[in-house]
């Protein structure tokens, strides 16, 4: 297998080789798309199937909507087509004719969704609606990278409505938060949840909320956002219901989603020098058995392992190799590329003993540990690698993460050079944002609590602090 490049000073191509070596994806035909390999797409199914759980525990129900929209849905609400325009893939002719009206492939459901809302609502009994729909969305990407941007998509989009003004921002608050707890406690990534700045909120939306966290090279990953939808959404498509006093009123919207995305900070944030290393909640396979045999105690070895296998598979998800045609190095080489938490090792000598050899990915460590205790040993070390990951990835984030007064003439440099997130104080001066990308930089968030004093472009008084960093 090819070389991986160094983590440490050739960390974009580090990052590719890992994607495309570990099968993680490959390129496809069309420019800024992607082919999600079976051993990626099954790290999504498991991003999909703990996240669908919490939406379901919410009452948040599934559906499925078109992935084609006619153009003009996109131009009843002005802010959104304009914040969408450069992005969008517009199909004009279909079964051999030029179309009447243009179809817009989804950039996101808002309008397609909301227009439906509109057909089903009709009373303040029909509220709350809440859908979310897993599928993938088009947006055209100049700077194309794998997971973390491409053309093509995959992600989930809920979409709710709500009776009143406070149901909808609490709506907002509590996906923010729901996907904060399983960025940190499935993924284990630390994030910032905070606000986006005015300038950065979603095309059409009050306010967006957004979850940041920073990469082994002091770059910033947006992870998801949670919005709350402008009334102007309902009342373009004419949602109306009738509210408790008899009258006609609109309902308040929101929409939050998570992307494939999440894929590429989870290579970026845990990854090494071999490759990748999954957390053990979404990875794959948790654990692989590799039997280690010679020509003579084969078949008592594989036995062995099968009922090892069969054993262990009540509890977590496990893959036995019984590859012939490869080398116990060669197995061990791949398995950790693919960042599987756990390896056993079990040969013959292991059988005689009750023991097998058990390695742990994330310290290299490797033990004897006893049959008859082997699933209490695996739940305890998949624990502790869950953990440490999460605290290994807070510590290095948290080293880097400097609150100064300092102008961002003084700071600017070490950002340029080194990445980092820098807390700083700011007074909404926009004019700062074009002196922040003379240093690659951008604003991130708006933090809730204040503890600045000066601005770091004007030097004026703060008016709230703010995350600044290098982002994807």
């Amino acid at each position: 297998m090819k070389k991986l490049a160094d983590i440490k000073t050739q960390f974009p191509e580090w990052y590719q080789d890992v994607v495309f070596a570990a099968e993680l994806a490959d390129q496809a035909p069309v420019r800024g798309c992607m082919v999600i390999r079976p051993y990626g797409y099954a790290l999504w199914e498991e991003i999909q199937k703990n996240l669908d759980t919490k939406f379901k525990e919410t009452g948040h129900q599934n559906a499925a909507f078109p992935l084609l929209i006619p153009q003009s849905f996109l131009q009843k609400e002005k802010e959104h087509v304009e914040g969408f325009s450069p992005e969008l893939a517009i199909v004009t002719h279909a079964g051999g004719k030029e179309l009447e009206e243009p179809l817009v492939i989804r950039p996101t459901s808002e309008t397609i969704i909301h227009s439906m809302f509109a057909q089903w609502l009709r009373s303040w009994r029909d509220l709350p609606i809440k859908v979310n729909q897993w599928c993938s969305v088009v947006r055209w990407e100049l700077r194309p990278r794998p997971f973390l941007r491409t053309s093509e998509f995959w992600w989930q989009e809920g979409h709710t409505a709500h009776e009143t003004a406070e149901e909808a921002a609490q709506e907002a608050r509590d996906m923010h938060q729901m996907y904060q707890d399983f960025m940190e406690k499935d993924l284990a990534i630390p994030v910032i949840a905070a606000k986006k700045p005015e300038h950065e909120k979603f095309a059409g939306a009050d306010a967006t909320f957004t979850l940041e966290a920073m990469m082994q090279d002091g770059k910033a990953v947006q992870m998801g956002t949670a919005h709350l939808i402008s009334q102007n959404f309902a009342k373009a498509f004419n949602m109306t219901f009738q509210d408790r006093d008899g009258g006609l009123s609109y309902p308040y919207l929101t929409s939050w989603g998570v992307t494939t995305r999440l894929i590429g900070a989870i290579i970026m944030v845990h990854g090494d020098a071999k490759g990748l290393i999954l957390p053990p909640r979404i990875a794959q396979i948790q654990v692989v058995i590799v039997p280690i045999f010679k020509t003579d105690n084969k078949e008592a070895v594989l036995a062995a392992a099968t009922v090892l296998a069969k054993q262990l598979k009540k509890s977590f998800r496990i893959h036995l190799d019984t590859r012939e045609y490869e080398t116990p190095g060669a197995k061990f080489y791949e398995w950790e590329l693919k960042g599987v938490p756990l390896r056993i090792e079990l040969g013959a000598r292991d059988i005689d003993a009750g023991v097998a050899m058990i390695a742990d990915r994330l310290t290299g460590l490797k033990e004897a540990i006893k049959l008859a205790e082997i699933e209490e040993m695996v739940t305890k070390k998949l624990s502790d690698i869950q953990d440490a990951l999460f605290e290994r990835a807070k510590k290095y984030r948290d080293e880097r993460l400097y609150q100064t007064e300092e102008s961002l003439a003084e700071f600017g440099p070490r950002l340029q050079a080194e990445g980092g997130f820098y807390r700083v104080g700011w007074n909404e001066d926009t004019n700062a944002l074009d002196a922040l990308k003379a240093f690659g930089g951008t604003i991130r968030c708006v933090l809730p609590e204040k503890l600045s004093t000066r601005c770091f472009f004007s030097g004026q008084p703060s008016s709230c602090d703010i995350i600044v960093a290098k982002a994807y």
